[in-house]
């Protein structure tokens, strides 16, 4: 599982030119899973984004995660972050879960993070064509490899 991580000042999805999520302050998670990502690693994820350090305290290092920092979290499925590049012009996706598979693990790191977090949580729509608006904050921006 891969996670592309921004801290926002705030972020939107829209979906046929509705707005369908949105978040003030906070973390814009992308996730692109693999065909080997399970629940295990589902949990494995939710608490490195909840417990990471991201965000400024009182002195302006980066002490606080985004519960403390009382940020939101929006959910985004993005398959293109397991592409293979290495060779050719031509990205590979033959490592990324299937549609079924992707859209279950989704579903499931969505349900977990709403039932966790103690902040708000919401998500974009799985495969859909989605445009994402964002207004990065720092920009501060990681990126997690999850085994």
């Amino acid at each position: 599982m891969k996670l592309l991580v921004q801290r926002v000042q705030q972020a939107a999805v829209e979906v046929l030119g509705n707005n369908i999520a949105s978040i003030q302050s906070g973390l814009l998670v992308f996730v692109g899973f693999e065909q080997t990502d399970n629940e295990q690693l589902i949990d494995k994820a939710l608490n490195k984004l909840f417990n990471y350090r991201v965000f400024a305290d009182d002195l302006g290092k980066m002490n606080l995660n985004v519960q403390q920092a009382r940020g939101e979290i929006l959910l985004v499925s993005q398959f293109t972050l397991v592409a293979n590049t290495q060779k050719g012009m031509r990205p590979s996706f033959s490592e990324g879960a299937t549609p079924e598979q992707g859209l279950t693990l989704f579903n499931s790191m969505v349900e977990k993070a709403k039932a966790t977090a103690i902040v708000p949580v919401t998500s974009g729509q799985y495969a859909a064509d989605m445009q994402i608006s964002l207004i990065n904050d720092g920009p501060v921006t990681f990126f997690f490899d999850i085994h």
